[in-house]
């Protein structure tokens, strides 16, 4: 058994054990990683990258169909499925060098391509090492939940980590769950020419603000996306080509294929937690404010498998935390008001802070929601892109909450995550200018739509107009 002794173990190379592990390695810290699967972990290789890639090329056959309004004859676009998955691996593989064990390795990370286990409080044993570390950090994310349901196990059926290897289209695609992954695939693959069913236990995009989920749920359904909710599934039964889904009502769903989207579940079950004294939930590794195991003050735990926000982005940004306090020993405690997300249908969905249900319950009578639609948009006039909706929760002047659903919505948040993250009030945001004619420029009209009502139609502005025109020479 080789002994090792590092300042910093981080099990997991996904994207944010990654983050750390660069991170800290270039500020004079000695680093050693942990990464049993493929380096990149589920975003690069399952998820964020593959998906992204295939909603790419969904999005270039349904443009082919789509410029009627635009004086460009549609045409059915002949897809050759194969070689869109071609195209999704080749993304991956451009990607993938910026992941690697070369290049962590010439950074000056030591990197044992072996999964973890506890067998101390900090010591961790991998194959043939044996690990001792001043401090550690679990980055192991998470993998698809597929509950136990009747007659699944004897079906065959995708998940997001198999189903970028599929190479024949499926005729009919049934998804069970109507979440963002649920959505996204749909919605590339019937682009793609499959037929779709999308089956949800409860409302498609439940964790949005309804008014904006359903301006996406409607676009899905008019491509012809069926969209099944409030089916709760009780039973799978069938074979490969002939998949039939039964809802707790009773209703029956037949398709050709099946992929499982109904959630994920932390990567904690090969770490033997419990002798490292590693307090745990269902939902992952239990930690404080400071992303630190409530029980092993040596043990942080980051992205999906701290139980929290299961984003990328959040892993990222959760991996700066961590840098701060486990390399340069200084305070840090997380906050959540500013983590955006987005669904990458077309028209997208996005979200920062509170939404308009979620304001009013806090603040009350205090909120001012703010409406903007993108039809008063001249760029969205001139790209056909009118359908779409901005709304921001605002209290005391400044944003709390913003809710978009529309062309570019996941470029469109990233301002107001900034706003809300450096408590800037809306006077600053409309002071903004952004370029014309540009999509952008719905944000800043939203902050002007907050001092329109204040400015216009306020009888003492008038009035004070009034009396400095007198006295203007």
């Amino acid at each position: 058994m080789t002994q090792i002794k590092t300042d910093l173990l981080v099990i997991g190379a996904g994207s944010g054990g990654l983050s750390v592990a660069a991170g800290a390695v270039q500020m004079g810290a000695d680093v050693t990683l942990l990464e049993g699967g493929k380096m990149g972990g589920d975003c690069l290789n399952y998820g964020c990258v593959p998906s992204k890639a295939l909603l790419a090329a969904g999005h270039a056959a349904h443009a082919m169909q789509a410029g009627g309004k635009l004086g460009v004859n549609p045409v059915d676009p002949t897809v050759d499925y194969a070689a869109a998955k071609d195209y999704v691996a080749g993304v991956i593989g451009t990607i993938a060098p910026h992941d690697s064990q070369e290049r962590f390795e010439a950074l000056g990370v030591r990197v044992i391509r072996a999964y973890g286990s506890f067998v101390g409080p900090k010591q961790v044993q991998a194959g043939e090492y044996s690990i001792t570390a001043r401090r550690i950090v679990i980055a192991t994310g998470s993998s698809p939940l597929v509950p136990p349901i009747p007659g699944l196990d004897g079906v065959p059926y995708l998940t997001n980590e198999t189903l970028f290897d599929l190479r024949e289209r499926p005729d009919h695609l049934l998804i069970v769950g109507g979440g963002p992954i649920g959505m996204e695939m749909a919605q590339a693959h019937s682009r793609l020419g499959c037929k779709v069913t999308v089956i949800e236990g409860l409302k498609a995009l439940g964790g949005d603000d309804p008014e904006m989920a359903a301006l996406v749920l409607d676009r899905l359904r008019g491509e012809g996306i069926e969209i099944a909710e409030n089916a709760m599934v009780e039973q799978v039964r069938g074979k490969a080509g002939a998949i039939t889904v039964t809802a707790k009502d009773g209703r029956e769903f037949k398709g050709s294929h099946l992929l499982m989207a109904v959630g994920r579940r932390a990567n904690i079950d090969k770490l033997d937690l419990d002798k490292a004294g590693i307090a745990s939930t269902a939902a992952g590794i239990t930690v404080d404010a400071r992303l630190r195991s409530n029980t092993n003050r040596h043990v942080y735990a980051i992205g999906d498998v701290a139980g929290g926000l299961q984003f990328t982005h959040v892993a990222g940004y959760q991996a700066g935390l961590i840098i701060r306090q486990a390399v340069l020993g200084l305070p840090a405690k997380q906050s959540t008001a500013h983590i955006p997300w987005a669904t990458y249908t077309d028209p997208e969905l996005a979200q920062v802070g509170l939404t308009e249900t979620q304001a009013r319950e806090k603040f009350g009578g205090q909120v001012e929601v703010v409406r903007f639609d993108y039809a008063e948009n001249d760029r969205a006039t001139a790209i056909n892109q009118r359908e779409g909706l901005i709304k921001v929760m605002v209290a005391r002047g400044r944003p709390v909450g913003v809710s978009i659903a529309g062309h570019q919505a996941g470029e469109l948040i990233a301002l107001w995550s900034m706003a809300i993250a450096n408590n800037m009030k809306m006077s600053q945001i409309a002071a903004m200018v952004a370029p014309y004619p540009t999509i952008a420029e719905i944000n800043k009209r939203a902050a002007g739509a907050y001092f329109s009502p204040r400015l216009f139609d306020n009888p003492m502005v008038k009035r004070v107009v009034g009396l400095v025109q007198r006295w203007l020479p």
